[in-house]
């Protein structure tokens, strides 16, 4: 699949913008364009950003904020990514894709991001012509775990920040959450250990280790849920999506789970692998029961590869030391 299917929307004057893109992707918007709070630098790779992707024809107010993987070392934002955005695009959802700060950035960094990023989402829904109480997070492996923390995490302990401002105000609890192969635990044997690592150090707290298991976290207050992952996953163990299942279950959180039996990390819509390339249409089927969008909106896509795992020429906290393919 070429980039040119990515379209270029112009944002509005209100949100700041000053970075070179590679042709076909959004303008970024910064979450902080008055200064990072925990900045290590000033470089590229110390500024959060979104890239908002805004259909032409809507099906719906519904918006997700999506937020890649790359075990808290790099952002998948290729297939993880504005893959995924097209995706929402063609069927009239907006989307909002996530570059946030990974390693050597640790804890409360990448935490920091993802809470500012829907609530900044949240305080421009009028300008994107979105509900603010219909947005949902959609997070990959890493970026399942930095969604499932805010989704169970946010407004009841929320991440303090020294000098907040207005957006910080604002509620980061999402709607709904999409967690694809997800890292949830921070306890070995469970957890993945390089994004445990990465994002904790090689000795953490263990009250803090335990708080960001997010199993652990789960009240009747926790936002409606679709999981997918496959059983025999090489990276993520499947006890990860296991015990998040259970424990909505347990709280009676409206929540559905798909469990391929299948050996695979790291497939995003999954269009090359024909066993797997059917989640889409399970979650597509879950949005439309949920109400999140409509039965007549437009088909999804039809499967197909996976772009690169981060795009040529891009710039931003997310990019990797050797761009994987």
């Amino acid at each position: 699949m070429k980039w040119c299917f990515l379209l270029t929307f112009l944002m509005m004057a209100s949100l700041p913008m000053h970075a070179q893109v590679p042709p076909g992707i959004p303008q970024p918007v910064y979450l902080w364009p008055n200064g990072v709070p925990g900045a290590l630098g000033h470089s590229e790779a110390d500024l959060p950003r979104l890239y908002p992707f805004l259909p032409k024809t809507r099906s719906t107010s519904t918006a997700v904020l999506v937020i890649p993987g790359g075990g808290y070392q790099f952002v998948a934002i290729g297939h993880e990514g504005f893959q995924i955005a097209h995706w929402l695009n063609a069927q009239g959802i907006a989307a909002f894709v996530l570059d946030y700060r990974v390693a050597p950035y640790q804890y409360p960094a990448e935490i920091e991001d993802g809470e500012r990023a829907l609530r900044l989402v949240r305080a421009h829904a009028a300008e994107y012509a979105i509900d603010p109480d219909r947005l949902g997070v959609w997070g990959f492996s890493a970026g399942g775990h930095l969604a499932s923390t805010i989704g169970t995490h946010c407004d009841d302990d929320p991440v303090r920040l020294a000098a907040p401002d207005a957006v910080d105000k604002l509620s980061c609890h999402p709607d709904f959450m999409i967690l694809a192969y997800p890292v949830i635990g921070m306890t070995p044997p469970v957890t993945h250990m390089g994004s445990r690592e990465n994002l904790l150090g090689a000795h953490p707290n263990p009250q803090l280790e335990r708080n960001l298991s997010n199993q652990y976290q789960v009240t009747d207050k926790t936002p409606p849920t679709f999981l997918f992952a496959t059983s025999f996953d090489p990276t993520v163990p499947i006890q990860n999506s296991l015990d998040f299942y259970r424990a909505l279950l347990d709280h009676h959180v409206p929540s559905e789970a798909h469990f391929y039996d299948y050996s695979n990390h790291g497939c995003g819509l999954c269009g090359s692998i024909e066993p797997l390339s059917t989640w889409p249409m399970l979650l597509r089927n879950w949005l439309v029961q949920l109400g999140w969008i409509p039965p007549n909106a437009p088909p999804p896509p039809p499967p197909a590869p996976n772009v690169p795992v981060w795009v040529p020429g891009l710039q931003g906290p997310g990019a990797p030391a050797t761009a994987p393919q």
